[in-house]
């Protein structure tokens, strides 16, 4: 692993500078979809926002250098102690792991008609599932950090961590378990370590004073290893959408995709669930079913390592039926067992991350209450998050019951303003997305129109199986997520 200088390092340097959730699906990849192949597409959803060619050869670069990243003995030791979930056999698999951006990933630019000095920046990743998972969260930062490196310079650091630290102690103080989620569209490496230098001075002070807010950990693994908080995280969207690209059985994806993360770690481990990837009511039906016997984690060894029955069968791409998921337990009668335990019951809580926030919590309480769980359950916001957001939807939360807890990512590391003007520096909005698993479109419907992934037809097709009910979430534009097209142009 190369070492990061005394100055901010480019780029990344250590295959744990990543969100938790990639390992641990990563993990249940390699037991259930060792040999499946996989695509990734890139979509920048701020596209008014060009890059250099400067830009784009320093992305070049930094990529290449992901080639020579390998997990290092004492990041191995971290992950061993902390999250004891994983077991030897995915950390074997890790300690001779080594990411291959020269096969995998491809990047193009694509100058625009104006200024061919500037234009649109393409990524694509193609590859095994289990080696290309590891992609997304550093290519994001990545790309990120190219484009205020080179095309927006107008800002600096002077202040990231203070204002990292009165946003921590600020949401501290009004009750808020917040967790950092900022490693996709940091700003770079340097304000993300800022960041956490000054959450951990807020989560300190709140603890010296008695304070009931906590700062429950960060997503990025590295983070967490430096500054000696809880990693943070469970599983993506990407976990769904490939188990239903695979198994062409968008009926019950959500369920199968459920049952193989049971199958991997076990009740009570990792036990957040996301609700959205094809909409909250199609996974609330899938929620409420009762466990079968067969999904539980085997122990030793074979708990993460690859399992024999790993292998997909199809009847053709184009085909909707006969396809047989990588566990065969997927009888009728799986679910007809009187008086067996729901997913809903063994995860403690849902995670929040598309539509209105108020009405997906009117909608979890009716659903915990139709099925008749009581207790205090947890919902883990995650969509845009700002102060004020958290403190809107704590209250709502807490008025219907549930724990709230909130994972804060961009409002954190990528909050500046221009030097010149005092106006609002806009992050890029970028994601990585599977795009296609066994030669299928992967897609994602959630819980808002505007963030629709994947071939439209593939995606009018699921809706009409899925019977999908269209939302149009009035705060859901995603280009002017996190600031206005103007602020950035000066338009």
């Amino acid at each position: 692993m190369a070492k990061p200088t005394a100055e901010t390092p480019d780029g990344v340097f250590s295959l744990l500078d990543t969100d938790l959730y990639k390992l641990t699906m990563q993990c249940a990849v390699l037991k259930y979809f060792p040999d499946t192949e996989v695509e990734y597409a890139f979509t920048n959803r701020t596209p008014h926002m060009k890059f250099t060619r400067d830009a784009f050869s320093w992305l070049q670069e930094q990529v290449e250098k992901l080639g020579s990243i390998s997990i290092t003995t004492e990041e191995l030791g971290y992950l061993r102690r902390q999250c004891p979930y994983f077991g030897e056999a995915y950390l074997r698999y890790l300690s001779s792991f080594r990411m291959k951006p020269e096969e995998h990933v491809k990047l193009s630019f694509t100058p625009s008609k104006e200024d061919p000095e500037c234009g649109d920046l393409h990524i694509a990743s193609k590859g095994l599932w289990t080696e290309t998972i590891v992609y997304e969260i550093p290519l994001l930062a990545l790309t990120s950090e190219a484009y205020f490196k080179f095309c927006n310079k107008d800002w600096d650091h002077d202040g990231q961590e203070e204002k990292a630290y009165r946003k921590g102690l600020t949401l501290l103080e009004h009750g808020c378990l917040v967790s950092e989620f900022g490693s996709r569209r940091r700003r770079d490496y340097k304000t993300q370590d800022l960041v956490m230098k000054g959450l951990c001075r807020a989560s300190k002070q709140a603890e010296a004073a008695g304070l009931n807010g906590k700062l429950t950990g960060t997503s990025n693994v590295h983070f967490a290893m430096k500054y000696g908080i809880p990693p943070v995280g469970t599983v993506a969207h990407e976990w769904y959408m490939g188990i239903a690209a695979i198994t062409n059985n968008y009926e019950n994806a959500n369920e199968l995709a459920l049952r193989y993360w049971l199958g991997t770690f076990g009740e009570g481990v990792l036990a957040i669930a996301l609700t959205d990837t094809f909409g909250t009511p199609a996974f609330f039906e899938a929620f409420k079913r009762p466990i079968p016997t067969t999904a539980t984690a085997a122990r030793g060894a074979a708990a993460t390592s690859a399992s024999a029955a790993s292998s997909t069968k199809t009847a053709g791409v184009g085909s909707l039926t006969n396809i047989k998921p990588p566990v065969s337990a997927n009888s009728e009668t799986d679910h007809n067992v009187p008086g067996e335990r729901s997913y809903a019951e063994v995860f403690i809580g849902v995670r929040q991350d598309s539509g209105d926030p108020a009405e997906y919590v009117k909608m979890t309480r009716d659903f915990y209450d139709s099925i008749g769980i009581k207790g205090r359950k947890t919902i883990v916001f995650s969509d845009s998050l700002d102060v004020e957001l958290c403190l809107e939807y704590k209250h709502v939360a807490e008025e219907f019951g549930f724990q709230p807890s909130f994972g804060v990512g961009t409002f954190f590391t990528n909050d500046f303003v221009h030097k010149t003007d005092g106006k609002k520096s806009v992050p890029l909005n970028i994601v990585i997305k599977l795009s296609h698993a066994s030669g299928r479109p992967a897609i994602k419907i959630s819980d808002n129109i505007g963030k629709n992934t994947g071939d439209e037809k593939t995606v009018r097709e699921v809706k009409g199986r899925l019977g999908y009910v269209e939302h149009e979430w009035k705060n859901g534009d995603e280009a002017g997520r996190w600031g206005k097209k103007e602020a950035e142009t000066g338009k």
